[in-house]
């Protein structure tokens, strides 16, 4: 009875047209393959559209000296807006006037006490290792 059964589903499965693989060489039968298609952007390279309208504009330069003193200029990051106005120095901590914002120092400078220094050393031994490493052959 399960054998009946077995042999019964084999029929169907072999009845079946839908589980058919195509035959390329049937004159019949036309392959197609359906690739996604590009998206089309609007005013890109090559369109004479929307060339100049939509690109990217350069920020206003500010050279009014007073409003450079008063205000933080760029730092308001939403579109519309005014920009930061300074407070006085009292308002602001210490270690903000204590920051290093020139050209940062070199070894010799550093005190071999500090993690400034210990940093630093590391920092050179990787480049210099870097450096020795992208000429090897392996």
């Amino acid at each position: 009875m399960a054998a009946g059964r077995l042999v019964g589903a084999a029929r169907t499965w072999a009845g079946c047209r839908a589980r058919e693989l195509p035959d390329p060489a049937a004159p019949s039968r036309l392959l197609v393959r359906d690739y996604a298609k590009k998206p089309v952007i609007k005013g890109g390279k090559g369109s004479k559209a929307g060339a100049g309208s939509d690109g990217l504009k350069d920020p206003e330069v500010c050279t009014d000296p007073v409003r450079l003193t008063t205000h933080a200029m760029g730092v308001n990051i939403y579109k519309e807006g005014q920009d930061v106005a300074l407070k006085p120095d009292a308002e602001y901590p210490e270690w903000l006037f204590q920051m290093n914002v020139g050209p940062p120092k070199k070894l010799e400078e550093l005190d071999p006490e500090t993690r400034e220094y210990w940093r630093l050393l590391r920092k050179h031994n990787i480049w210099r290792h870097n450096r020795l490493s992208k000429n090897r052959k392996f």
